[in-house]
């Protein structure tokens, strides 16, 4: 039965429903090596109105381009975006990114498979937010954007909309570091988990 099983895994190993189906949400980091080439690391901006979030600001990145969508700009462009990826890798995704996109374009079609780093890392024993976690694996973000939260993200959205395009221009930055920092922190996950299943005895 496990032979038979490795085979059609094997078989299918192009295909990220197969494994959709059968992982559960905790056990999705498995997958990351075989379909990295086709992931998306995300994140999102609001104006912060608690239950009524609006984006302001989405970011994707695939280890090799940012793309960024903007409010009022480009936005609706994101859509057609993210259809492109299999898989969606974020920080917290689960409880604010991802509802608030499915809200926001309640006709979208989201990567088959999502990977919650903050879910992934706190298993692996790191606590508290990303950028914590960025510092506590040495990641190190410029000096400008350094300390910047999503508060802060709110305030130079708010400064945009009074006309300071520089505002606009550092919460960018902002978003960008946000999600070129999840490549690594994935890549530290996903062997760290690796390395804990191939060393737990049998």
């Amino acid at each position: 039965m496990v032979r038979t099983d490795l085979k059609t895994s094997f078989a299918c190993r192009g295909d990220i429903t197969f494994f959709q189906e059968r992982l559960s949400s905790g056990e999705m980091w498995r997958v990351f090596e075989a379909f990295k080439r086709r992931a998306a690391y995300l994140d999102i901006e609001t104006n912060g109105h608690q239950g009524i979030d609006e984006i302001t600001v989405i970011g994707i990145y695939d280890g090799n381009r940012v793309q960024t969508f903007v409010n009022g700009n480009n936005l609706d462009a994101f859509e057609v975006a993210i259809a492109e990826y299999d898989l969606v890798i974020t920080f917290n995704g689960s409880s604010f990114d991802l509802p608030i996109i499915r809200r926001s374009f309640p006709n979208i079609t989201l990567p088959a498979v999502h990977i919650d780093l903050r879910h992934l890392l706190k298993r692996l024993g790191y606590r508290g937010g990303l950028k914590r976690i960025e510092k506590q694996l040495g990641i190190v973000r410029d000096t400008d954007i350094d300390g910047l939260n999503g508060y802060d993200a709110v305030l130079l959205w708010n400064a945009y909309a009074w006309g300071d395009q520089t505002a606009l221009a550092r919460l960018i930055k902002y978003n960008t570091a946000d999600i070129v920092n999840l490549k690594p922190l994935m890549e530290i996950g996903y062997q760290e988990m690796k390395t804990r299943l191939l060393s737990f005895p049998v």
